[in-house]
């Protein structure tokens, strides 16, 4: 008999990252992540997939940036030394390469870099592009000597105690203080330690790529000097010479990703002059100038079926001799689509659940995804036989071993469209036994459930409760226009999710109806909030990362500004009654439901003031509350949170149903 999925069992549970193949595609590199409880982090190490067995390469535990310096050859980056550690523990940044022969040996020290570098690409054999958070105050450690350099950092080390701010976003979720920092791109030569400036100083680099023969690196950045509107430019830096030229000025467009195509430009794009800053890009040649349309696409680039068991991604798009392929969300799953010079997109790979990152060569496709019901695994794609065919049993132990409850798909019409959303039956399932229910909410609200690999669902079902989720209008994978919110959050979104509740209570009549709990998190957290407020249906509530007050949001979250006035179009100053009316917390006085608050101290995305306001006005509304602040977690707990606090994170919310439904 088949184990239950407990709690605790996600510490278990392998991620897969950064896949890569070989320049000859025989062979390719990837990282393996997993929990570890003990020092309450994660291990990332680097294995080797050579087209029959997987291999791992590294064993320090912190291997996850890497590139091909060769076939034989991985460069990767790690602090092994304990005077790298040192140094950056003082306040130093430092990224050290290693050099891997996979023919056999130790991984010896290649070359350190003096800054913290996020990515990076080979040019040829000792010289990079990279890719480098740098701190306009801090960063320049590397150019002085001396006594000079050890009164900087130490008036760095001075400066931790404050946050000076003077532009606009000043901080990020997950970044921290984000105020005169920049995603920046340097050249490096290894023989003789050069580093060069690729990217003005002001400039925040969105996506870089160097072109075939590498002889030009093409990158999209926004140069602002006070607050950043996401209009971007494009730039064309030629290595030999170091010319650097601006192919296109910021303008109309919010530019999303590039890839040189010969002697064409690719870009994505969006003008968001229809559906705003949720507008899907279209495929774009840059010429002169300007941006020629190849292809529009009213469909997503990228996966946004959610999951909590990811950490870390990878490629999304690849060039393949004359044909780009990306990664889609349509519907309720994730695929692979085509795009050909005539414009023409094609689907290529189309499978229930999600792929997460690609890699192709010699006409296979090399992804790492959550298909047929499993946990992350790797999988190969033959374009030509069309033979799909996984490779890799990191989690097959889950798979043979637990319960992983099926998703019954419950999909219902309302207002002549039909919606989408799935029940999970309970383990040791009874006809004419009743039970417990939770509704699980997604965020977004621009993304989508799916049939993937859910932990907390699956603890859930396996404890006992049905679970349902759906996805509402505002959700990814149907186009614009049915994503498109602007200015409707608690109304259409709502109407959705209350019928999808009253027909998964008419059709699973097991289900008791007086026994129903609601959660969610960031736009889920939203929605919860705002359930509680207009109906009383549901027993218990449990909220995360949320948002209570649209006009606290617009000037407090990262995205606050551009998000909040895009969503409620409309803004502080002209629109607070707007802004106000699509606020849960107006109606907190209408709440009975006992609801539990989750909310971390560094979630820059929907901040803590907004879990604070909605508790506070329940306790002063006499309304079963009780709020739990992580501390030092972001937006992203649930989903990378250091693995004691998510599980911490996961009891609370279970034990408030448990109390409250059973």
């Amino acid at each position: 008999m088949r184990k239950p999925i407990l709690l605790k069992d996600f510490l278990d549970y392998k991620f897969l990252s950064g896949l890569q193949y070989s320049p000859d595609g025989s062979q390719a590199v990837y990282a393996v992540s997993s929990c570890d409880l003990a020092a309450n982090g994660y291990r990332h190490h680097l294995y080797l997939w050579d087209g029959k067995n997987h291999t791992r390469l590294t064993g320090s535990g912190d291997e996850k940036l890497f590139l091909w310096e060769d076939d034989r050859t991985i460069l990767f980056a790690s602090l092994r030394e304990r005077e790298d550690r040192d140094a950056v523990q003082k306040g130093e940044e430092r990224t050290v390469f290693y050099r891997l022969p996979l023919s056999g040996g130790e991984a010896c020290r290649a070359f350190s870099v003096p800054l913290t570098v996020t990515g990076i690409q080979q040019i040829s054999r000792g010289r990079y592009v990279l890719q480098v958070r740098y701190d306009l105050n801090f960063s320049g450690l590397y150019l002085l000597n001396g006594h000079e350099k050890a009164d900087r950092l130490q008036k760095k080390q001075e400066e931790k105690d404050y946050d000076v701010l003077d532009e606009l976003p000043f901080y990020g979720n997950g970044k921290g203080c984000t105020n005169k920092i920049r995603t920046s791109l340097f050249l490096y030569e290894s023989d003789t330690e050069t580093l060069t400036p690729v990217s003005g100083p002001l400039v925040e680099v969105r996506d870089a790529k160097l072109n075939e023969d590498h002889s030009l690196l093409y990158y999209i950045g926004e140069d602002f000097q006070t607050r950043r509107i996401s209009r971007q430019g494009i730039w064309a830096f030629q290595i030999d010479t170091g010319e650097s030229r601006q192919l296109m000025e910021a303008g109309d467009f919010c530019l999303f990703s590039l890839q040189p195509w010969g002697d064409s430009l690719l870009v994505l794009g969006t003008d968001e002059k229809q559906y705003g800053s949720h507008e899907n890009p279209w495929y774009y040649l840059l010429e002169d100038g300007k941006l020629s349309l190849l292809a529009s696409y009213e469909d997503s680039f990228s996966s946004t079926v959610g999951s909590d068991c990811r950490l870390g991604g990878g490629k999304t798009s690849c060039l393949d001799g004359d044909t780009y392929y990306f990664i889609t969300t349509r519907i309720n799953s994730s695929h692979v689509y085509s795009l050909t010079r005539d414009g023409v997109i094609s689907p290529v790979l189309e499978y229930p659940g999600s792929v997460d990152f690609m890699d192709i060569s010699s006409g296979t496709i090399l992804y790492g995804g959550m298909q047929d019901g499993r946990l992350q695994e790797l999988y190969t794609f033959d374009l030509s036989s069309k033979e799909r065919k996984r490779i890799s049993s990191f989690n097959e132990w889950v798979t043979e071993t637990k319960d992983v409850r099926p998703l019954e798909p419950c999909n219902f019409y309302r207002e002549g469209t039909e919606l989408f959303g799935w029940v999970i039956p309970p383990r040791d399932y009874q006809k004419g036994k009743q039970y417990p229910a939770i509704l699980d909410i997604h965020g977004g609200p621009k993304t989508v459930y799916g049939e993937v690999f859910f932990h907390e669902m699956q603890v859930w079902a396996n404890m006992g409760y049905f679970v349902f989720f759906m996805n509402p209008t505002g959700s990814d994978g149907r186009g614009n226009d049915f994503a498109d919110v602007k200015g409707k959050y608690g109304t259409v979104d709502y109407d959705d999710l209350m019928a999808f509740t009253s027909t998964v209570l008419e059709r699973y009549p097991d289900i008791d109806p007086g026994r129903l709990g609601v959660t969610g998190g960031s736009y889920g957290g939203f929605m919860t909030n705002w359930i509680i407020g207009h109906t009383d249906r549901f027993r218990a509530a449990a909220s995360q990362r949320s948002i209570a007050n649209w006009i606290s949001m617009a000037h407090t979250s990262d995205i606050g500004s551009r998000f909040v006035k895009d969503q409620m179009a409309g803004y502080t100053w002209t629109d607070a009654e707007r802004m106000w009316e699509h606020s849960p917390l107006k109606y907190a006085p209408n709440v009975k439901t006992p609801t539990l608050f989750i909310h971390s101290d560094e979630d820059f995305r929907c901040p803590l003031s907004e879990g604070l306001q909605m508790y506070s006005a329940l306790v002063e509304n006499g309304v079963e509350a009780k709020m739990c602040i992580f501390k030092g977690e972001n937006h992203e707990l649930s989903r990378n949170g250091r693995p004691k606090q998510r599980i911490r994170r996961l009891e609370e919310i279970t034990d408030w149903m448990e109390k409250h439904l059973k």
